[in-house]
Order: structure tokens, then C-alpha cells, then sequence
């Protein structure tokens, strides 16, 4: 107890006593303990502990005491105590651990409410507000008011049942007496205002907290009714806003909105029966004329949500509201808005416009509209009423004043806020768009007049008209017409672009909106306008006019090329009328500037779905016609380019219309561009832009070539890669020289892979010369893998300042000017994928990668004696010679030697490297020495040999009629000398071609001649050994499946069965008269093949040794009636005789539904899987002998050994359903060997064909034999061979 009582003692002589210290409402996290009410004596300290306990206690004593005292005894030592607690109070910061705090809440409470009534008790209204300050205001020693003010505040916060008893106190009456009086009755103002005004505020803020606490629960609201001054202080809002104190019209509003959201059936038949809203109403309407625009929103505000708010409990208020013209009220006050600036009277001027979006939803009963859905809509569109959300609009008078607002007032902010309303509605419930046009028609109507809105406010409205279409999904064709209506009329042109941008958005979303604006007129109208302002282009070409368009109408002719380019895109219908206007000429006109650029290509290359050579025509002829430095100009239409050259059906054209002379001669307007350091104007381009240039001209030849073997022939045949090779040469970073190259011992090299990874990183000391020449090598390498059309080697950026530029001559302004960044591909191979094999024997065919254009390599070689500079002697060899090591790693496989033949890269290497292989110290001597062997082992012309033969010789005499010229590496400009094909634009200067030495072949040295003589044996060897024989490889077709999926041999003409009277002259194939088919007594197939690769499991491809397929005359349809295949995933050969429709395989019918009226099956099969041995050759026999009775015998042998024999369905004597022919028909029978086109399937199946024959007739065990031990290498028709049992009657189909 001692201990105690000194605690106790020390908190009532502290000098910073209770009535001294005042705690902010804002203060400590007070405002959070209504939720966190009960705090055990743990978490407390042992001195509040004991501090809380103590003061139990002694209110225990008081509650004892309390019934036997005097009223003023009481309120005496109750004003005692509370000291004391508030005190503790804010020392356990707000931790209250006081079980009677319930009974001392409404102790307090009743004092407070006691000390309230009798000051109004009897008073005029000043002196009853001077009375409540006094009583209430805190003073210089604490006055009991403000202390019971302060006890019950924080007593409020504290948790639910501590309100009731507080509310329960008569308070809630009391208080709102008080603010009446506060807010109607200002006070003046006095010299000590600016003394006091901090601790007013104060008691204000606690004042109001304590109301807001109370008047948020029902019971709160029941109390106040009793003091019949609600009504009173709604109807001084509305009547006495410019009168009333303006230091408590904010607290009002906010003690107000919270008693309008807690209202209760019985407030609002109370505020129904005084009429509070009806006054409120008329008083706001003498207002509105009188004050300034803002108040009247805000005290309108006030009235408002009591309306709004009371809707869920009981419509009686809006009704009251509605009869009373409210809405013409608020239409009257929110037109008096307009003007006002963005930030004044913005709080309540939204705050009306969002009540008024919710009273569109307050209503009895759903509207009842019957509208009609103008067809066509988009295909997802359905309005189908579904379950009501609730929130559709019912209350179309609110709608009506924001209509309204909108069509009288051209207030950006208000305007602004009605279309976001409108927006929100349409959030809430789909049908709500729907309901309001098809009844007040907002949309359709602010159509008229929104070209008079500010911009903001158009952009906005045409945003909501977009989203009609993007978010609802419907089409209104109504409100489109008004739109384009807008567009024709251009009475302003920031509204006519905004609205072509609007329905832009929609043109892009789907394809039917290019069939409703060309059937509206809108397509034909925008190309009228295009062709005028087309002409005014054309007359102020290369002029600075000042009529030229600028700012928005410019913008306006980009957007009607970029509607024109959406209403064309996927649509040849929109294609075809453009073409007929004569649109292509003026559409051209506006490639020149970059601004109109990108739409105009998009409707040109639109133009080549109907008409490729007219597009190809136009592209290249502007590519032509081009200036030298206009480069982006050339960029672009390079891309376009590359876009159209996807479609195969483009390559044509492409040919057709000099495409590629086209794409070289910008290689050759670019001579010297990339000179280190540059010269001339180059200087001022920068080299990213130049290579990026040669980059899409490479790539556009490649896309050009890829799959198109017509294309590739021409290319090589006119000598194109010599021409290439020559303009690249031309560049500016290749040895153009003619000085010998001085030759330097090199102890490490680096790979051609280490090169490219170096070139890539900025930071590797290359010299730029070489970084130039390393990406064009690169270019070409990916060419040869037919790829660069695929890679993107070059990203747009945006330029950083202070970014220094990557060449040291280039000016950061460049930079600018051409934003581009180099960038390593995505899928560029490792460096390990260009290392060379170590085991020169090792099979690659599974490891080597594909060459796809052999000419490039040789474009490689005739640069390779140009990666030279003068002072980079040693790094210039070094590149040299990892340039040799990649392009031998190329050859590696059989494939690759047959191609690289095939293209002349022999003749290449001999007449571009001619001083390495006369020089036998010459670092590139044995890396060519070595290609040059493997390719000659392959296939090597006589006049090729016999040049490797003389090199360092007197070369034997020449006919007059050779063309032939043998240049030193280095003594030409031209890339393509030497070549036999040098016809072509060589720019070469003849004075340059050194002749060879005349020095007899003896005389050469003796490694030289040594080296040669084991050239000659490594070309004659044999390079691999097969099971069957020591010899070479029999002659194969190879069949590669994981390049395009297909690939075939196609057999136009196995047999052409002839009506009686059919026309003789449609019999094909060799020899006289038709060949009857099916063969009467049976058929063969022998073949001989080897598999290199089978598919994977998921993805497997069957090996299709023969398909045969037929067709009769005046039907549509063909049919496979024999095939013969081996299917990986069962490792079974499969025989099928079954009539079934050749057509794709993903409409192909399942087995299942194939009828079979024969008795006999339609397909066998015979297990084979373990007599296939990948990278072996075999021979695979089928024969078929016919029976009687539409059957046959069908035997299947692997290498002589019978996999098994069935009887099955002989071949129909006429495809399909067909019983009979007509006398004039005929049926054409042909065949595949391997996968057509029509069964395209991606697989790594690579298999071999070798000898193949289809024979007339069934052929014996015997017979088998003897052709296995002829072996594969054997091509010939047997005539040699003398059979004991039968002639053999031959399909050759080799």
C-alpha cells in the first residue's frame, strides 16, 4: 500500500498535471483503440500496472460512496479522479487496463451532457455560443468542461460497449445542440484570435471525433432525433451557408455525412415528416443565385448524400427530392460551375456529379426498351439479357442532367467528369450502354457537337466510343455514320484526326469493320483526299513551300494512310478497289517522307496479295532510284522487302523484276563506305548504319534464293555471286591493293568462332577495319546456311546522352540520327560449332551443318586474299587463316563436298588463292591444299586439275575461245577474276592480271612437287568403305526430312490406261500405245537404301519407298492404289493395295472408315526392325504375284531374307469407286518415291535411295540373289545378266 500510495502520490504532484497537458487528437495512435480495447496486465510495465490497479481501486471507493453524497460532491471528486486518469492515460500510452470503465464513461458522459444543458439552459443564442466556447475551451488551468471533453473523447475510441453507455448518456442530443450553435451563430473576431485559435481547434477536432464516434452507430442516430435539431441544422446549410462561421462549415459537413450514412427508417420518416428536404431544396435554389458556385456545391453536397444515402432504407426522401425539381436544382448549380479553376470547388462538384451517377441505378423497376440490332455485328457479340447485376439504370432523370450539362457547357473539367460518369456506368453493367441509346441516345447526340468541345474533351469522347466497340463488343452503326460524317465536313481538324484515330483502334481489331467503312464510303472518301494531297506533294517535291502541310493536318494524312493500310491489311476486296481508283501511283508518292512512310509501305505490300510484279516493280524502282545517302529510305524499303519475300510465291516476281541486280548495285553505290578511318560524306553516316544496310541487302538475297531452286540457278548462272563478291570487295574494308602481302610466321591462331565473338564485343582491341569484314564474313556465313534471312542482327535503341559513339570519326549527333545498336543473334551457334573436327576420317553427316547456298562460300573464298592490311600484317593471316579452317570445316561431310562441287568452288580456290598454292610457305598453302583435295575427291573438271596441275608452271596453251584468266590474289579489284564466268560487270583493270610463272613444272621445288604428287593420291583414295564393297558409294539420292519435311522423286508417268475412243495424243511416258495397268501377272520393287538418321518416336516419319497414284480423266479426285513404306514407330515394312484419297494428312481418314469389300485384306505388314542398321545399305525386294480371283501373293525380302508372305487384295482396275471407264477417259497413273508435299512432316529422318526398278512381274528367290550380288553400285537394265528361268521385263526408274 505504500508503495502505492507513493505512486499515486508522485502522478498528482507531478507538474505536468492532467489540466496541464493537453493531448492532440492527431497525437499517439489513439484513433486506433476503439479496435485494440483490451490490454492484459502482461503487456503493461509493473508501474502502469500497479498505476492502473491503484485507480481501480479508488473509483471502486467512489462507486461506493457515490449514492450517499450530494450531487455536487459527487461531480467534485469525480472531477478529481479524472486527472489522475488521464494522467495514466498518456503514460501507458493509451494501454487502459480499467474494469469500470464502461460505468465511468457514462458517469463522465452524464456530467458532460449536465454541464452542456445548463449553460443553454434559458439563453439567447450568442450568449448560449459564447457560454459552450467558455465551458469548453481550455484555459490556464484545466476548466472542468474541457476536461470532461477530453475524458469522454478519449473514452469514445476505446471499443463498442464503452460507446453505448456513452451514447446512452443523453450526449448525442447534447453535442448536436452544441454544433447547431457553432455553425449558425459565427463569432466575432477579437485581438487574442490568433492566441487561441491553435487550442479552438483542438477542442474542435475532439468535439467532432466524439460525434463522429457517436453518430456512425444506430443507437446514435435514435438518441439524436430526441433533440429535434437534425432537421434545424440541415435546413441551416441550405438556407445560412454565407452567414454561418466559417471555421465549422467543414466539421459540419462531415458530422452530417456520417449521420447520412447511418440513417435509419426512423430518421428518415423523421426528416420526411418536418419536410427537411423539400425546405433544403428551395433554400438551395435562393442560394444558388447568390453564392459563388462552390459553396452552393458544397452545401448541395450535404442535402444530396442524405438523398442518396436513405435509397436502401426507403425511396421516400429521393421521391421528396424529385418533387421537388432537385434535379433542375443541381442542373442549375453545376452549369454555374463551368469556368471555375481545376482545383476550386473540385471536392464537391465531384462529389455531386458521382451521387448523381448513382441515382441512375435507384429505382423500382428495370427499364423497358425494345431496341433494334442493326446487323452486321462482331461475330462474339450477343445480348442476351443474362441475370441482372443490380446495377443497371433504372432513374433516368439524373442521367438527363448530366446530358445535360454536357450539351450546354464547354467546361473541359466538367465535360470531362460526365463522359468518365457515363464510362463508369457502362462499367457497371453492359446493358446499361444499351438501355441509355436506345432511350436518350447520349452518345449519338454528343456527336453533333463535339467538334465545339475543348481537345481533351474529344479525345476523351471518342476513347468512349472506341471502347463501345473494344470493351462491349457491338457495333454502332449509328453513332459511326455521325462519325464519319465528322471526318467528310473537317470543320476541325484536331477532331477530324481524333476521330479517324477512334476508328482506327476499331479497323485493327477486327476484319469486318474493313467491309462496314468500305460499304459506308469512308475507304473511297480517305483515298479521294490522299490523292489530292498525293498532288500537292508532287508539285512542291524538292521544295520548302510554305503551304506545305505541317503539325495536325500532317498527322491527319499519316493516319488516313494508316486507316487506308488497317482497311486493306487481310482484305483483297478493299486491295482491289484501291487499285481501281489508281490509287498505286499517288500511294507511291508518299514514300519520300519518312513520316508516311511506314503506312504506305503496309499498303503496298498489301497490293502484292493481287499483283506481286507491280509491288516488286515499285520497291525495287524506288530502291534504284534512291540517292546514295538516303539510307534510311533504302532501310525501309529493304524490311518491306524482306516481309514480302516470305511468300514463296513473291520470288518470282522478285526475279522477274531485276530484284537482284536491284539489292547489289546499293552494294555498289556504297564503294568505300566503310573505310577506316572514313572518308567524304560516309563519314557522317556511321558504320552501324552501313552494315546494317549491307546486312538487309544480303538478307533480302537470301530470302530471295531460300527454296527456290529457279531463283538459285539464275543467281548462279548469271554470275551474281561473282558480281556480290566484287561490290563487297568494294566496300572500303577489304585490300583493294595491288602490293604483295608480306607473309609473317604465325605461332597461335585463333578460330573463325573466336573472331565472331570478338567482333561482337566491343571491348576486344580489334581494329574497325576488321570488325567490318568479320561481320560481312559473318553475313555470308549464314547465307550459306540459309539463315540470314532469319537472323536480326540489329535492334533499334533510343540514343543516351552523353553515349559515346562506337567508331571514333562518329559524331555523337550521328549517333542520333541512326539509332542502332549491334546485337548478337539470338540463335547464332557456339563457338564450338565452328571447331574443327580432329579425326578427318570421323563421319559428319550428323554433326555437319546443311549448305544451302553454296555461292556464298565461294563469295567467302574470293574475299579471303583480300582480309588484309598494310600494318596488320600478322592479324590479317591470322583471319586468313581461321576463314580457311571454317570453310574446310564446311566441306567436311559428303553432302557438302557434292555441293560445294557442283557451284565451282574448286575453280574458285584456284584462281582468288593462286599465290598460296605457289608458295608452299605460304600459311594458307596446306589449309587449301587440303579443301582443294577433298572437293577434287568428290568431283573435279578437267581444265580445274590441270590448272592445280601447272600452278608454279608454263601453263599449257589455251584455245582462243577460254575465257579463262589466271590473276594473282592480290592483282585485281574485281572479287570474281579468274572465274570462267567473268562476264559479268568486273570493274578490274586489266594492266592488274599478273601471268603465272613460265617456269617448266619440273623446275618447281621439290615439297612443292612432292605435294602435289600426294595431292594427287589423296583425291584418287577412297574416303570411306562400305560393307558390300571396297569401291565408292553407289550413286544416291538423299532424302533429309528435317529441312522442310518433304522431299521426293516424282514420276510423272508409270502407265496411261486408254479409253476405246480416247484421244492418243494424251498417252504419256516412252514407246508406243498404253501400258496396261494393274500388270496383268504382278509387279516388283527392288531398291536398294541406306538410313543415315531415323525420326524421333513422337514425330516419326515413315520411309516411303513407292506410292503409286491414279486418276481418271473428268474427276476431281486422285487415289493411292500401291504403296510401299516402313513405319519406325511399329520397325514393320507396310504393303497396302487399298484405294484410299491422296490428300493431306490431317483430313486423311482413319483406317477404321476405309471400305474393303474384298474378302481379302488391303494391307499387310512385316516385322523388319532387326534387320535395319543405321548408316548400312540394303536391299529391299517386294513382289507381287497376281492370283485368280482379284488376290495376290505378296512376298517382302531384306537383303535376301524373306521377312514374310501374304495373300491379300490385288490392285482395282480402276481408281477409287469406279466400275467402268467411258470410252473417251483415260486414267493417268504416276508415282512418289519418298514424302510429297501434301504429306509434309518435320522429322529428322535423313535417308539414302540408291538403285531402284519396278519390274512387270513377280520375280523369283533366284533372281533376288543375283541382284544382291551385284550390289548396289550396279545401274543398268540387265540386259548382261543371263537369267535360267525367265526374262526380266524393266521399269527403269532410276
Amino acid at each position: 500500500m505504500d508503495k502505492a500510495a507513493e505512486v499515486l502520490w508522485q502522478l498528482e504532484e507531478s507538474p505536468d498535471n492532467a489540466g496541464k497537458q493537453e493531448q492532440s487528437p492527431d497525437e499517439g495512435d489513439t484513433t486506433e483503440v476503439l479496435e485494440q480495447p483490451a490490454h492484459s496486465k502482461d503487456e503493461l510495465p509493473q508501474s502502469h500496472s500497479l498505476l492502473w490497479e491503484t485507480l481501480g481501486k479508488q473509483f471502486v471507493e467512489y462507486e461506493q460512496v457515490a449514492p450517499f453524497l450530494i450531487p455536487e460532491e459527487q461531480q467534485r471528486r469525480l472531477l478529481e479522479f479524472l486527472p489522475l486518469f488521464l494522467k495514466a492515460w498518456e503514460q501507458s500510452a493509451g494501454a487502459v487496463v480499467f474494469p469500470n470503465i464502461q460505468l465511468l464513461a457514462s458517469e463522465v458522459s452524464k456530467l458532460l451532457t449536465k454541464e452542456i444543458k445548463k449553460n443553454l439552459n434559458g439563453k439567447p443564442a450568442e450568449e448560449a455560443r459564447l457560454a459552450l466556447e467558455q465551458l469548453l475551451k481550455q484555459k490556464g488551468e484545466a476548466g472542468d468542461g474541457h476536461l470532461l471533453l477530453k475524458s469522454v473523447y478519449l473514452l469514445s475510441q476505446t471499443d463498442l460497449r464503452t460507446m453505448w453507455n456513452i451514447i446512452g448518456s443523453g450526449l448525442p442530443a447534447a453535442l448536436m445542440q452544441c454544433l447547431y450553435l457553432f455553425f449558425t451563430v459565427p463569432l466575432k473576431k477579437t485581438s487574442d484570435d490568433r492566441e487561441t485559435s491553435e487550442d479552438d481547434a483542438k477542442t474542435q477536432e475532439m468535439l467532432v471525433k466524439i460525434m463522429l464516434n457517436m453518430y456512425k452507430e444506430e443507437q446514435g442516430i435514435e438518441e439524436l432525433l430526441a433533440a429535434d435539431k437534425l432537421q434545424s441544422l440541415i435546413i441551416a446549410t441550405s438556407s445560412l451557408w454565407d452567414q454561418c462561421s466559417h471555421s465549422w462549415k467543414v466539421p459540419t459537413g462531415r458530422v452530417l455525412r456520417t449521420i447520412s450514412k447511418a440513417q435509419t427508417k426512423t430518421s428518415i420518416v423523421y426528416l420526411q415528416a418536418v419536410d427537411c428536404i423539400k425546405i433544403a431544396v428551395q433554400n438551395l435554389f435562393t442560394l444558388a443565385d447568390t453564392l459563388p458556385a462552390c459553396d452552393v456545391c458544397e452545401a448541395a453536397s450535404i442535402v444530396l448524400s442524405f438523398v442518396k444515402d436513405s435509397y436502401p432504407v426507403s425511396s421516400a426522401l429521393l421521391t421528396e427530392f424529385e418533387n421537388n425539381d432537385g434535379y433542375q436544382l443541381l442542373l442549375k448549380i453545376l452549369l454555374r460551375c463551368e469556368g471555375l479553376q481545376q482545383d476550386e470547388g473540385d471536392p464537391y462538384l465531384d462529389e455531386i456529379l458521382d451521387m448523381l451517377t448513382c441515382l441512375t441505378t435507384c429505382g423500382k423497376t428495370e427499364l423497358k426498351v425494345s431496341g433494334n440490332i442493326v446487323h452486321p455485328q462482331l461475330p462474339h457479340f450477343d445480348f442476351e439479357r443474362r441475370q441482372s447485376s443490380g446495377m443497371t439504370v433504372k432513374n433516368l432523370q439524373p442521367f438527363q442532367v448530366l446530358q445535360s450539362i454536357f450539351q450546354r457547357s464547354n467546361d473541359q473539367h466538367l465535360c470531362g467528369r460526365i463522359l468518365s460518369a457515363i464510362g463508369t456506368i457502362w462499367a457497371w453493367d453492359r446493358v446499361n450502354f444499351f438501355l441509355l441509346e436506345w432511350t436518350l441516345q447520349p452518345i449519338n447526340q454528343f456527336t453533333d457537337i463535339i467538334h465545339f468541345k475543348p481537345h481533351p474533351v474529344q479525345v476523351q469522347f471518342f476513347r468512349l466510343v472506341e471502347s463501345i466497340v473494344l470493351d462491349l463488343s457491338y457495333v454502332p452503326h449509328e453513332i459511326l455514320k455521325k462519325v464519319q460524317y465528322l471526318i467528310k465536313e473537317n470543320t476541325v481538324p484536331f477532331c477530324t484526326l481524333t476521330a479517324l484515330q477512334c476508328l482506327l483502334s476499331m479497323t485493327q481489331k477486327d476484319l469486318l469493320f474493313s467491309d462496314i467503312f468500305r460499304d459506308s464510303g469512308l475507304l473511297g472518301l480517305l483515298l479521294a483526299l490522299l490523292r489530292k494531297e498525293a498532288k500537292i506533294l508532287r508539285k512542291s517535291a524538292g521544295t520548302h513551300l510554305p503551304s506545305l502541310k505541317e503539325g495536325t493536318e500532317k498527322e491527319l494524312n499519316v493516319v488516313m494512310l494508316k486507316m487506308v493500310a488497317a482497311l486493306t491489311a487481310r482484305s483483297v476486296r478493299n486491295t482491289v478497289v484501291l487499285k481501281d481508283y489508281g490509287m498505286v501511283p499517288y500511294i507511291k508518292i508518299f514514300l519520300d517522307d519518312e513520316c508516311y512512310r511506314s503506312a504506305t509501305l503496309s499498303i503496298l505490300e498489301q497490293l502484292s496479295v493481287i499483283n506481286y510484279e507491280e509491288y516488286m516493280s515499285i520497291i525495287i524502282g524506288a530502291l534504284c532510284s534512291s540517292t546514295q545517302w538516303e539510307l534510311h529510305l533504302k532501310l525501309d524499303l529493304l524490311k518491306s522487302l524482306l516481309r514480302i519475300l516470305e511468300s514463296p510465291k513473291s520470288h518470282s516476281a522478285f526475279r522477274t523484276c531485276s530484284g537482284f541486280n536491284g539489292l547489289l548495285s546499293l552494294l555498289s553505290d556504297m564503294e568505300g563506305a566503310l573505310q577506316d578511318p572514313p572518308s567524304g560524306q560516309w563519314a557522317a553516316v556511321g558504320h552501324n548504319c552501313i552494315l546494317e544496310l549491307v546486312f538487309y541487302a544480303l538478307q533480302g538475297i537470301t530470302a530471295a534464293l531460300h527454296l527456290d531452286p529457279v531463283n538459285s540457278t539464275f543467281f548462279q548462272r548469271n554470275g551474281l555471286f561473282e558480281k556480290m563478291a566484287e561490290d563487297l570487295g568494294s566496300l572500303g574494308c577489304f585490300w583493294t591493293e595491288g602490293k604483295s602481302q608480306i607473309l609473317v610466321s604465325l605461332e597461335k591462331t585463333r578460330t573463325f568462332a573466336e573472331f565472331l565473338d570478338a567482333a561482337f564485343c566491343s571491348s576486344e582491341p580489334l581494329p574497325e577495319w576488321l570488325k567490318n569484314c568479320i561481320w560481312i564474313l559473318s553475313f555470308l556465313d549464314h547465307m550459306v546456311k540459309g539463315t540470314l534471312h532469319q537472323e536480326r542482327y540489329f535492334k533499334e535503341r533510343k540514343p543516351e546522352m552523353g553515349e559515346e559513339a562506337r567508331d571514333g570519326q562518329e559524331a555523337p549527333q550521328d549517333q542520333e540520327e541512326h539509332p542502332f545498336a549491334f546485337k548478337r543473334p539470338g540463335n547464332k551457334l557456339p563457338a564450338s560449332a565452328y571447331m574443327l573436327w580432329g579425326n578427318p576420317e570421323e563421319k559428319l553427316e550428323m554433326r555437319d551443318c546443311t549448305i544451302v547456298h553454296p555461292g556464298a562460300v565461294c563469295v567467302m573464298v574470293r574475299l579471303l586474299p583480300k582480309l588484309y592490311k598494310e600494318g596488320y600484317a600478322q592479324l590479317s593471316q591470322e583471319i586468313q587463316c581461321a576463314l580457311v579452317d571454317h570453310i574446310q570445316s564446311l566441306v567436311k561431310s559428303e553432302k557438302s563436298r557434292q555441293v560445294m562441287c557442283e557451284s565451282g568452288l574448286l575453280s574458285t580456290v584456284i584462281t582468288s588463292c593462286q599465290d598460296a598454292f605457289c608458295s608452299d610457305s605460304h600459311p594458307l598453302h596446306l589449309p587449301l591444299t587440303r579443301v582443294f583435295e577433298k572437293l577434287a575427291s568428290q568431283a573435279v573438271e578437267p581444265h580445274v586439275l590441270r590448272q592445280f596441275l601447272w600452278l608454279g608452271g608454263s601453263p599449257p596453251s589455251q584455245p582462243s575461245t577460254n575465257k579463262t584468266k589466271v590473276l594473282s590474289c592480290q592483282g585485281s579489284d574485281s572479287a570474281n577474276a579468274g572465274s570462267e564466268e567473268s562476264v559479268v560487270d568486273s570493274k578490274s583493270d586489266p594492266q592488274t592480271a599478273v601471268p603465272a610463272r613460265t617456269s617448266p613444272w619440273l623446275s618447281k621445288g621439290s615439297a612443292l612437287a612432292l605435294q602435289t604428287a600426294m595431292s594427287l593420291i589423296s583425291m584418287t583414295s577412297p574416303r570411306n568403305f562400305q560393307l558390300h564393297s571396297t569401291a565408292l558409294a553407289p550413286s544416291f539420292v538423299e532424302f533429309d526430312m528435317s529441312m522442310e519435311g518433304y522431299g521426293c522423286l516424282y514420276l510423272p508417268t508409270l502407265a496411261t490406261v486408254m479409253g476405246s475412243s480416247a484421244d492418243q495424243s494424251v498417252s504419256g511416258g516412252t514407246g508406243i500405245g498404253s501400258r496396261t495397268f494393274p500388270p496383268s501377272s504382278g509387279l516388283t520393287l527392288s531398291c536398294w537404301f541406306l538410313v543415315s538418321k531415323f525420326g524421333l518416336a513422337h514425330s516419326s516419319h515413315p520411309l516411303r519407298f513407292l506410292t503409286i497414284v491414279r486418276h481418271m480423266s473428268r474427276t476431281e479426285q486422285e487415289f493411292v492404289c500401291f504403296s510401299v513404306s516402313f513405319c519406325p514407330q511399329e520397325l514393320s515394312l507396310v504393303i497396302s493395295t487399298e484405294e484410299v484419297e491422296f490428300q493431306p494428312l490431317d483430313i486423311m481418314e482413319p483406317e477404321s472408315e476405309v471400305l474393303n469389300p474384298s474378302p481379302f485384306p488391303g494391307q499387310v505388314k512385316f516385322g523388319c526392325g532387326k534387320f535395319l542398321v543405321t548408316g548400312q545399305w540394303h536391299h529391299l525386294t517386294v513382289t507381287v504375284a497376281k492370283e485368280a480371283k482379284k488376290s495376290c501373293i505378296v512376298s517382302a525380302y531384306i537383303n535376301g531374307q524373306m521377312l514374310g508372305s501374304a495373300k491379300m487384295q490385288y490392285l482395282q482396275p480402276f481408281p477409287g469407286s469406279c466400275i467402268s471407264m467411258e470410252p473417251s477417259s483415260f486414267i493417268d497413273v504416276y508415282g512418289y518415291i519418298a514424302t510429297p508435299r501434301i504429306w509434309k512432316q518435320k522429322s529428322s529422318l535423313t535417308w539414302r535411295l540408291g538403285p531402284t526398278y519396278l519390274l512387270e512381274e513377280a520375280i523369283s528367290v533366284e533372281t533376288i540373289e543375283v541382284i544382291i550380288k551385284l550390289g548396289p553400285q550396279y545401274c543398268s537394265n540387265f540386259q548382261a545378266v543371263q537369267f535360267q528361268e525367265t526374262t526380266l521385263k524393266v521399269w527403269e526408274l532410276r
